[in-house]
């Protein structure tokens, strides 16, 4: 591994500690040459399973485009960046216990919404209005109504 900031190689690790529900390990480094820390994630490889999406093609699971999908939900809204990794973590955790090969688009996006309506109702509402999509007011009145009950 090299300093993202100066790219040399020589790093000594300060702290190391479990992060998202004991999938990761968090890693404060620090550079021996210009001095600077930075902090670390150590997981296992991701998920070895393809997800069928509406159209029928298959992709490969991808934890970022779940946290790009989150991050935009929540913009401005009071999540912080580790909240999102733990709610990723409980996804593919979930997914992992499935132990299949092949999952559906809606299947993943079921587990992330439900999650993130606990989280912030506000960010839900984001992210449901890509996910579910929303074409008309009517959508989202429907939605608001459904999460004032």
């Amino acid at each position: 591994m090299l300093c993202p900031f100066c790219k040399n190689s020589n790093l000594s690790v300060i702290d190391s500690r479990d992060a998202e529900m004991g999938e990761a390990t968090r890693r404060r480094r620090k550079c021996e040459s210009c001095d600077r820390r930075f902090t670390t994630y150590e997981r296992a490889e991701g998920i070895d399973m393809k997800v069928i999406k509406k159209d029928g093609s298959k992709e490969f699971f991808s934890r970022d485009k779940i946290r790009r999908g989150l991050i935009k939900a929540t913009w401005k809204r009071p999540v912080s960046i580790a909240d999102i990794e733990d709610l990723i973590a409980e996804v593919e955790s979930k997914l992992r216990d499935k132990n299949l090969t092949e999952i559906k688009s809606w299947e993943i996006g079921n587990l992330v919404i439900n999650r993130l309506k606990k989280l912030d109702p506000l960010a839900y509402l984001l992210f449901a209005t890509v996910y579910r999509d929303f074409d008309s007011l009517a959508d989202f009145k429907e939605e608001i109504n459904k999460l004032e009950k």
